[in-house]
């Protein structure tokens, strides 16, 4: 049976849905596994990536509908090639984000280190903004980045997002938080 994926397509990437099974290869460290489930090559850049699948795992077993919202691979969709990582970091309205504004769904991203500066992450994070919309009418972002991180900076100011705090996060150190409020489509 051939696997069904729900892609969201751009002109040069495809953001597959990272399944259950694909997760635990990952986590398994058999990534031929994880190869054939997602029906791409991914790169060894991924074992360095592998607690947002944790943090994933951790999500769906709170939230059986966070599945959707979950982590994606990046693929470049002419080489079917893997290049990095988006999600969603819950489902819109969790309780930990009520302070910056109710109906928002904070974002992450990267970008594996060899496909950096070709503006992935943009056509990445405005394709996963716009299914957001589209599908659910979530039209408030959240992203939080390292006041070191000077690309991701610029990311989120092309698309508008204001700074609305700064906070010590446990793993990632200081982070600021910023907010998207997107017209409504």
């Amino acid at each position: 049976m051939k696997e069904i994926y729900d892609d969201i397509v751009t002109p040069r990437l495809l953001l597959r849905l990272i399944s259950a099974e694909a997760v635990r290869a990952c986590l398994n460290n058999d990534i031929g596994s994880a190869e054939r489930i997602l029906g791409v090559s991914i790169t060894e850049d991924i074992s360095a990536h592998l607690s947002g699948f944790r943090y994933g795992q951790k999500q769906l077993k709170t939230d059986p509908l966070y599945q959707r919202w979950s982590a994606r691979a990046i693929v470049l969709s002419d080489q079917m090639t893997m290049i990095g990582l988006i999600r969603f970091h819950s489902r819109p309205d969790p309780e930990y984000i009520y302070e910056y504004g109710r109906d928002a769904a904070e974002l992450g991203y990267r970008i594996f280190a060899a496909y950096r500066q070709r503006g992935y992450a943009t056509e990445a994070v405005k394709a996963i903004m716009d299914w957001a919309q589209q599908e659910f009418g979530t039209s408030r972002f959240l992203a939080s980045v390292s006041p070191d991180n000077i690309p991701s900076l610029r990311l989120v100011s092309h698309f508008g997002f204001k700074k609305v705090d700064e906070i010590m996060d446990d793993i990632d150190g200081i982070e600021q938080v910023f907010l998207r409020i997107a017209d409504k489509k």
